[in-house]
């Protein structure tokens, strides 16, 4: 299985400190974000990569290099202008088909979080013939009280269609389908990646799980202080 890391954002919310570095390399726990996904992914035997970048992305290249040093092998998908979460996987598409038609499912996850998910369950799961994709979900946070989505008994997720309904929010861990993408026309070459599941959603071909472990979205400065000083005082250690 491939993966693909989206590390292409501009990190406003995370200004002053992405004004001279990208927000992939901010560090927690003396480490940079990225650092910890690339390791994860080499430990759960995940080792053909994609990266895309723009703001301050040579940094990021510079940094990572070729992958060697983490026993993984990354290809860049640099973007002039950044193409949002569907647009840089549609940009990067041709280096996420395998030699099979391209129908074998590549693994996404959004560069500004932090987990201790472990990414080997989603390699050996896959994608059922019914699935068009599979979306790991987490309990909603104090910054997203409103969760984004709702999973039904058969394991099915769609929008929220009522006030009220538990929902729970999107961790930015997935499985698609290349044909997700292969098939889609966007309008305009940034585009979000609910353009492509929206349509699969409304025939009941998104697929989820609920996690509960740890999980952080690193969208402000004060969420990346307090994964750092957890990381820093070893309150948790992540665990591929």
């Amino acid at each position: 299985m491939k993966a693909m890391i989206l590390a292409a954002g501009y990190g406003k919310r995370m200004r002053p400190l992405t004004e001279t570095t990208p927000k992939p390399l901010l560090l927690a726990g003396g480490k940079p974000l990225i650092e910890y996904h690339i390791e994860s992914l080499a430990a759960a035997g995940i080792t053909d990569l994609v990266i895309n970048t723009a703001w301050l992305g040579q940094q990021i290249q510079d940094y990572v290099g070729d992958g060697s040093r983490y026993g993984v092998q990354v290809q860049w998908s640099p973007e002039a202008e950044p193409l949002e979460t569907g647009g840089g996987i549609y940009a990067a598409l041709s280096f996420l088909l395998d030699d099979q038609q391209g129908e074998q499912p590549f693994l996404v996850v959004n560069g500004d979080i932090w987990t201790d998910f472990p990414f080997r369950q989603l390699a050996e799961r896959g994608l059922a013939d019914d699935e068009q994709a599979h979306l790991v979900l987490v309990p909603n946070p104090p910054q997203h009280p409103q969760g984004d989505f709702v999973m039904d008994s058969r394991q099915r997720i769609t929008y929220p269609q009522s006030l009220g309904q538990s929902t729970s929010t999107f961790s930015g861990i997935s499985l698609q389908r290349p044909q997700n993408f292969s098939n889609h026309k966007p309008q305009q070459a940034a585009f979000p990646l609910w353009d492509v599941l929206r349509p699969a959603m409304t025939v009941g071909a998104v697929s989820g799980q609920q996690y509960n472990g740890r999980w952080f979205d690193i969208g402000t400065v004060e969420r990346l202080q307090v994964l750092d000083s957890q990381l820093s005082k070893k309150q948790f250690n992540r665990d591929a």
